[in-house]
This record gives C-alpha cells, structure tokens and sequence, in this order.
C-alpha cells in the first residue's frame, strides 16, 4: 500500500482502536445494514450513509478494491401495518418510502452501493441457513414459528457486553409466542391472514425474521466459503439485538468465524437534544429537510463530529455549517487551477494530512479542519481532498454568493425577538447591526441565555453570525 500509515478504526467486538487489516491483500467487502423502508428516512438515517461512504472513499483512496453491500429490509411488521392502516399493499409503501430516500442519498452525494440486495429476492438462501441451524440445534419450529434458540451460542452478547443472566432478567415471551425460552428470537413468522408469504416445506409458508435476512444475504454476497468479510457496519442502535443475533445466526455455520473481522458503528443523533420522534413533534422527514437545507451544508455538519459520538442536531448547527460551507467555497475560488505553479508544501501535503487524519479511526473533523487551514493549495489538491469526504465542487463554487436580506426582514425578525429590541425606523442591515450589539452587551454581562436567544433569532431569519477574535461578523444563510 505504498508509504501511507495504517488505518486505524474501533472496533465494537474488541472495543478497542485496532490497525486495520483486511482478509485479503488488495481487496475489502464491506457490508452495511441498510433501510428498512416502512417509513421515511430521517436526518439518523442520512447520518449513517454518509459516514459509510467517507469510509468507502477512503479505503478506494488507500488502493484497496472495495465491495460495498447495503441491504433493504423490505418486509418486516411496521411496513405490513402501514399498508394495513394506509389501504395499500406493503410493496406500495417499500417502493414509495425507497424511492424517496434513494433521491436524498443522491442529493447528499452517498455513492451507489455495488450490491443493493433487498430480502424478499433472498427467501431461497434465508430458507437454507434456517435448514442448517435446525439440523445443528440452533433452531427449532413451534406453533407460530421457528426460532433461534440463543443459549446454544456460548459468547451469545460479546458483541454489546451483555451476559444471558442480564438479558434474561428482562425478557419475556409476548402473547402469542410459543418460543421455548424469553431469549429465544424468531428466524422465520408463520403466515398469517392477510400478510404476504412464502412457501417452507415442511415447516410452513411464512416470512423470514428481520436478522436471519442479512445473516444470509452477507454469507451469499461476500462470504460464501463461510470464513468471514472485512466490516460490517450500521448505527449503534443495531449492536443490539440486530447485530448479536447476526453473529449468532452465522458463526455456527462458519467454517472459520468471525463473522465480520471489524464491527463499525456510527453513533446516535439527537434532533433538538431529544431522540427523533413523531410523539415528541421533532421528527422531519429526510426529503423535507433537504428542501429547507443545503445537502452538502449538512454533510458538512455531520463531518465536523467524530463518528462514534452523539451529536445533536439543531437549526442553530446547520445555519453553522453553511458557514463553513461558504469559506470552503471562498477559499476554492481564490485558489490557483490545475497545472499552475504551487509548492510541494503548500500542495500534495494538504492530502496527506487529511489522510493521517482519517487514517486515525476516520477523524472527519480533523480531517476537515485540514482543509479550512489548508495554506495556498493548489485547486486540484484542495478538490482531491475534499473528495476523500463526500463534498464536490462544482460551476456555483466559482460564483460568489449574493444573498439579501428579504424584504418582510424586520418583520420577521421583530416577531421573532418579541418587543426584546427596538428596531423602529432601522434599515435591514441596522437591524442586525443593533442586534450585535445587544448581543455583545449580554455576553459582556455574561447573560449567556440572552446572547444565545439574540443569535438564534437572526439565525431563523436567515442570518448567520461568526465570532472572531476581532469582533463578531455576520453573512446571509
């Protein structure tokens, strides 16, 4: 791999930071769970792709011939009760709810993945590993089902840290259920009224369990001699059960586990430091925010944050980002072309320092503070490392933004402040400029609630504010 250092990523199985090393000299499969599309994609979704692709890129950046699977959970309960409660068929709402965050990926520049497998093309294979584990007692059939029997998988919860006892103390079997033991996990529903099925002779006709899908699209698609591919990956909200009952499903039927040699997750997002909910009023669609948004502004956003954190997701951020996005493309237009003179140090550098900062468990953030500090590179290496995260340059990069204060401006902006400062007979730009002001005059009394609640009303009107050491400055979102 020539001179570069080794990647480095976390690994959840070992939980600790580990060099990065696939099973294969030149070649890396990657498998991440996808959508289960029985609903509209939301920002947690998008957060997650994006982090899989930077994470694509970079490994093709290292020279490494990359196959990336990404599944589609196409039918599971939630999208055979949406049909239900929308008179629909469950096809119609996968497709429609599919089709819509396929166009938010383009829109946020995700890559295609090489394999999008959904499970309902996969019942064949589903239906054969159900076979093996029955006939190695790892499953069994009862009235309602078949079931994954956990207890016969020793290291059954290394991957989350959890022991049987622990879980055990909380399970239980639901009504309905005729599983064996609380613990116990369907890999096959026997059908019911109403509900699409498949034929299983001569267990039943029914559909399979949602981990028995990817355990059995990863074993067709990247692993069929049974000894294990390079990453597998999704949000850490899929550790558990998802990811465990992956292990446990496909392990015993290996011929040399692990199953996956790195476990990669991203981690969870907050919208407005709650967890995204229709209950709680917070939950926008993807789609929706993208129209409201710059898509690259909130890839931007999500790069500013290491993967594996917690990040909390506000207007404020976003107006933040755009910022960021800005400089980014200021910075562009002031940079040489291609083929012009530039030095080596000012140059080819710039890629370096953003591939050892991704090459330390894929540190976006640093990585991108690289490139806004990025002395006088040349265009072509300022364009080749942005490209390692995601973002594209392009015509409207080379135009310089000439945004406006609207014309309802002070409008808005008196409603939002409610009588909190005078802006009678002020222009547009005054009003902002009184508004700094009364914002400088809170901070210097430490009155921080005063300061934030001045700064996020010009934030909902479209202006954005940037503190400096030599003042606070201000643009147009």
């Amino acid at each position: 791999m020539g001179d570069l250092k080794p990647l480095k990523l976390y690994n959840t199985r070992t939980h600790i930071v580990e060099t990065f090393s696939p099973l294969f000299d030149d070649e890396v499969r990657v498998y991440v769970c996808g959508l289960t599309p029985s609903g509209e994609a939301h920002l947690g979704h998008a957060r997650s792709f994006l982090f899989f692709d930077v994470l694509r890129r970079y490994l093709e950046h290292r020279g490494y011939r990359v196959t990336y699977v990404q599944n589609v959970t196409d039918i599971d309960d939630r999208s055979i009760a949406t049909a239900r409660e929308r008179g629909k068929t469950y096809r119609e709402i996968v497709d429609a709810n599919y089709a819509s965050f396929k166009n938010s990926m383009r829109r946020l520049g995700v890559r295609e993945p090489d394999r999008e497998p959904y499970a309902t093309h996969y019942v064949p294979q589903i239906q054969a590993m159900i076979r093996s584990l029955i006939a190695k007692g790892h499953a069994y059939a009862v009235r309602d089902g078949i079931y994954y029997a956990v207890r016969t998988f020793p290291t059954y919860g290394s991957l989350s840290r959890r022991n049987v006892e622990e879980l055990e103390a909380g399970a239980r079997i639901e009504i309905g259920e005729h599983k064996r033991d609380p613990l116990d996990f369907a890999v096959w529903k026997f059908a019911k009224d109403g509900e699409p099925s498949w034929p299983f002779d001569p267990y039943g006709a029914g559909r399979p369990g949602w981990h028995i899908e990817c355990s059995a699209m990863t074993r067709e698609l990247l692993d069929p001699p049974g000894i294990g591919f390079d990453i597998h990956g999704g949000g850490a909200d899929l550790i558990f059960p998802h990811h465990e009952n992956e292990i446990a499903q496909s392990e015993p039927l290996m011929r040399h586990p692990p199953m996956a040699n790195v476990w990669v997750h991203g981690g969870l997002l907050l919208f407005d430091s709650r967890k995204m909910s229709k209950s709680l009023g917070n939950f926008e669609p993807l789609s929706a925010l993208l129209e409201r948004h710059d898509p690259q502004a909130i890839r931007l956003l999500f790069l500013q944050t290491g993967y594996r954190k917690v990040m909390n997701f506000t207007e404020e951020s976003v107006s933040a980002a755009r910022v960021v996005l800005e400089r980014l493309k200021k910075t562009y237009r002031s940079l040489q072309p291609a083929g012009a003179s530039v030095s080596r140090a000012n140059g080819d550098t710039l890629l370096d320092r953003v591939a050892a900062a991704l090459d330390d468990d894929m540190n976006t953030a640093v990585a991108l503070a690289e490139v806004l500090q990025a002395q006088a590179p040349s265009r072509d290496a300022f364009e080749r490392s942005l490209a390692l995260l995601g973002i594209a340059p392009d015509a409207t990069w080379l135009v310089e933004s000439q945004a406006t204060l609207p014309a309802d401006f002070i409008q808005r902006l008196a409603t939002a402040l409610a009588g909190e400062v005078e802006l009678d007979g002020v222009s547009a730009e005054q009003a902002v400029e009184r508004i700094i002001a009364s914002r400088r005059e809170a901070r210097e009394c430490r009155d921080w609630k005063r300061s934030d609640r001045l700064r996020d009303a010009l934030a909902t009107c479209g202006v954005d504010l940037h503190d400096t050491k030599e003042g606070t400055t201000w643009s147009v979102a």
